[in-house]
C-alpha cells in the first residue's frame, strides 16, 4: 500500500474525527424517529434529514476533504446507520454514520473499500476492499468486527436476500467472458449457480421485497462504457439445469434501460413495481462514452404487465438511480444539468417533480427504523 494512500485515510479519519464535537442534533429539531429521508447538501456541507412528510427535521454537519467527492450514501435496512462513500485520488472509503448520535466510524483506514449492500438488520455491511493489492469481501459491523467472506475476489455486485443471512452475488471472469450470478449460503461457504450469460454483464441484481423474485440489467459485454442495456427479472431459486445459458425459465425481459452509468433498478415496497432510468438519446455516440451528453428520465414498469410508465420529462441533463420512500408513493432521485446536481422528488399520485432543496443536493436515502 502506498504511504500517500496510507496518508489520505489518515487525514481523513482525523478530519472526520475532529468534526464529531459539532455533529449532534440541535435541540431545537425534531427526534431521529421523525427522519425518514436524508440528502445532502453541499452548500454549508451536512446531512439534512425530512419527515416522511418532507418537513425538515435535522442536520448532521459532514465535511470530506478538498480532494475527495461523495461517491453515494447508503441507508441500513433497519435501524440509524448510513454508510458513505467517498471517491479519492487513491481509492474508495466507506464510513459509518450514525445518524442519531452523528458518531463515524471508519471500518478500514490503510486501505481502500467499496460498498456492495447492507445486511438485513443492518448492523453489518458488505464491502470490497484492497481492490489493487488482495482484493477481498469483507463483512464488516459497526460494531468492529470484520469476517472475510469466502467468495471470488471477482465479484462486483452483492445482494442480501430479505430476513434472511443468503445473498447472491455476481462476476465476470474478463471482457468477454460475460457474467455469472449465484446464490451464497452459510456465510459464503455454499454457493449455487443461479444464473449465467456468456454476452453481457448482469448488473445492480436485487431481491424483490418477498425474496421470490430478482431484477437486474444486462449491460452488453463490449468495451463501450455507457450504453443500452435490457431489465430482467427472474426467479430466485431456479433448477441447476437451466443455469447452463442465459435463457433460464421464468426469466422475463421488461424494459430498455441504461446502462454502464452504475444506474440501479429498485423494487416499489409491494414488489409490483420497478423504477428505473431510461436513456433518451440512444443515436448520440458521444453519449456512448461521456455521461455529461446523456439524455435520461425516470420510469416505471409493472412486472406483470410488463405496462411502462414515464415519471419525468426531462429533455436535457440526466437523472440518476430512484429511490422509493417507505411507502412506495414518493420516488427521490438525483437531477444533473449543466453538471449541477439537485435531489428531485417525484409525487407518484400527482406526478409532481420538484427539487427538495433549492441549493446543490446529492443521494437521497431512505431510513427505516
Amino acid at each position: 500500500m502506498h504511504r500517500t494512500l496510507i496518508t489520505a485515510y489518515c487525514l481523513l479519519a482525523l478530519c472526520l474525527s475532529a468534526c464529531l464535537p459539532d455533529i449532534f442534533i440541535a435541540p431545537a429539531l425534531a427526534s431521529p424517529s421523525e427522519t425518514s429521508l436524508f440528502v445532502y447538501r453541499f452548500d454549508s456541507p451536512a446531512f439534512v434529514g425530512y419527515s416522511e412528510e418532507l418537513q425538515h427535521t435535522k442536520e448532521i454537519p459532514f465535511s470530506f476533504p478538498v480532494s475527495c467527492g461523495l461517491y453515494n450514501a447508503f441507508p441500513a435496512p433497519m435501524g440509524l446507520f448510513l454508510a458513505i462513500e467517498l471517491s479519492c485520488p487513491n481509492g474508495q472509503s466507506v464510513l459509518f454514520l450514525d445518524t442519531e448520535i452523528g458518531t463515524i466510524t471508519l471500518p478500514f483506514t490503510e486501505t481502500d473499500s467499496h460498498f456492495l449492500a447492507w445486511a438485513p438488520d443492518g448492523r453489518s455491511a458488505y464491502l470490497k476492499v484492497d481492490s489493487l493489492s488482495n482484493p477481498q469481501i469483507v463483512r464488516a459491523y459497526v460494531s468492529g468486527a470484520k469476517d472475510i467472506i469466502p467468495i471470488t475476489e471477482f465479484t462486483y455486485d452483492l445482494s442480501t436476500k430479505p430476513d434472511s443471512n443468503d445473498f447472491i452475488f455476481t462476476f465476470s471472469r474478463g471482457l468477454g467472458y460475460g457474467s455469472e450470478l449465484y446464490l451464497a449460503q452459510n456465510g459464503g461457504r455454499e454457493t449455487q449457480l443461479l444464473y449465467i450469460d456468456q454476452s453481457n454483464y448482469i448488473s445492480f441484481a436485487r431481491y424483490s421485497p418477498d425474496g421470490e423474485q430478482i431484477a437486474f440489467i444486462k449491460i452488453p459485454d463490449s468495451q463501450t462504457p455507457f450504453t443500452v442495456g435490457e431489465l430482467w427479472i427472474i426467479p430466485s431459486t431456479v433448477d441447476s439445469a437451466d443455469t447452463a445459458s442465459s435463457s433460464v425459465q421464468g426469466g422475463k425481459f421488461l424494459a430498455y434501460a441504461d446502462a454502464g452509468h452504475g444506474y440501479a433498478a429498485n423494487w416499489s415496497p409491494d414488489g409490483k413495481q420497478l423504477a428505473f432510468v431510461v436513456r433518451e438519446n440512444p443515436e448520440n455516440e458521444r453519449a456512448n462514452q461521456s455521461s455529461d451528453d446523456l439524455i435520461s428520465n425516470i420510469y416505471v414498469v409493472d412486472v406483470t404487465s410488463g405496462e411502462l410508465t414515464q415519471v419525468t420529462f426531462f429533455d436535457d441533463g440526466h437523472v440518476e438511480t430512484p429511490y422509493w420512500s417507505l411507502t412506495g408513493n414518493i420516488l427521490a432521485f438525483n437531477v444533473v444539468i449543466n453538471g449541477r446536481m439537485q435531489v428531485h422528488i417525484a409525487d407518484m399520485a400527482s406526478g409532481e417533480i420538484k427539487p427538495l432543496e433549492t441549493g446543490p443536493t446529492c443521494c437521497p436515502a431512505w431510513m427505516r427504523k
